[in-house]
């Protein structure tokens, strides 16, 4: 009987790519549902394209420089994920907003993972915003990327403490590791068919230990 066919999955990135890094060392078991086809990154010398490239995974760099603004962007990534037949869009440290036209053509298809337990702490700097806040609980999110930023449908989420002689670079490092566990069991669930869809009922919340 013939293997399931495996989720077709895209990667954006704009640097290091570590989870990048913690999604191709999942999706090379034989048994994971999923693999990886493409990584695009609009950064050149981005260190999650030569990863790519060491596991054998297609890669496009797309400079938004090149571009006349942000949706002849969309509309080149666009291009170059339907050519390679991606099925799921993840976003792994994309530093770009991307437009409310390419948002809604993979709507339902598109995740991200984003350094807080939302709906707390959106936008940048979440680390710093935990901790002025005095949390003791802080973490990470993967959700469906919907045109309101980090506000889409919740899939799985890891809690870490907040510890007291914590600074933003400890903390960003323990929720980094939990990230790098967390983004990989999300998109499994994707592609075992337990999450299914874009909405509230997709929920797992899953403390990292």
């Amino acid at each position: 009987m013939a293997r399931p066919a495996k989720l077709r999955v895209g990667v954006l990135i704009s640097g290091r790519g570590s989870n990048l890094q913690a999604l191709i060392d999942a999706c090379a078991a034989p048994d994971f549902p999923a693999e990886i086809v493409l990584v695009v990154s609009n950064v050149a010398g981005a260190i999650g394209l030569q990863r790519a490239a060491a596991a054998g995974i297609a890669t496009a760099l797309i400079r938004h420089q090149d571009h006349s603004g942000r949706d002849a962007f969309d509309e080149a990534v666009d291009r170059q994920l339907r050519r390679a037949d991606v099925a799921l869009v993840c976003l792994a440290g994309f530093m770009r907003l991307l437009g409310a036209p390419m948002v809604a053509r993979w709507h339902g298809h598109m995740i991200n993972i984003h350094p807080s337990l939302l709906p707390c702490f959106i936008g940048l700097h979440s680390h710093a915003q935990a901790l002025a806040a005095g949390v003791t609980l802080h973490g990470c999110t993967v959700h469906y990327v919907t045109p309101a930023l980090d506000a889409g449908p919740i899939i799985a989420q890891a809690a870490v403490p907040v510890l007291p002689d914590d600074d933003e670079e400890r903390l960003a490092a323990r929720v980094l590791a939990a990230e790098h566990r967390l983004y990989p069991l999300a998109l499994k669930l994707i592609a075992s068919g337990t999450a299914q869809a874009a909405t509230p009922e997709s929920v797992l919340f899953n403390p990292a230990p």
